[in-house]
């Protein structure tokens, strides 16, 4: 079965993720990755991408994975998700790479990685750990 359509679309409906100029990289049961360029719009203060940006594609990574892991019929939404950021993004381009540690009926716990690339390096930004709620659709 092919999951990238159900998921392409959905991700296409998200308006903060077009903002952001995010991108859907790759999914897989369980799995799925996200990025988006660090734009000039999305840095904070002291000149690294800003924190909401971060949260956003990681728990959006998150998100998605655990909708691989449900029937059609259903959508899911972040109950509580929490991130511990490791380092400041500091570079060309965010990529969340988000999966299911464990599936469930009424609760989908998740966690997600999102890493900062420049000059094709990656340094591990930030890590989210939260439960997904399946909910009609």
């Amino acid at each position: 079965m092919d999951l990238r359509p159900r998921i392409q679309t959905s991700f296409d409906r998200q308006s903060m993720m077009q903002t952001f100029g995010a991108q859907l990289d790759a999914v897989a049961p369980g799995q799925v990755t996200l990025s988006a360029p660090i734009l000039p719009g999305s840095l904070q203060q002291q000149g690294f991408a800003h924190a909401a940006l971060t949260f956003g594609l990681g728990d959006s990574a998150a998100g998605y994975a655990a909708l691989t892991t449900i029937p059609e019929d259903q959508e899911v939404v972040t109950a509580e998700i929490k991130i511990n950021l490791t380092a400041p993004a500091t570079g060309d381009r965010l990529v969340a790479r988000g999966r299911v540690v464990k599936p469930g009926r009424r609760l989908i716990v998740v966690t997600s990685e999102v890493v900062c690339v420049a000059n094709g390096d990656e340094t591990l930004v930030a890590i989210l750990q939260g439960t997904m709620v399946p909910v009609p659709a």
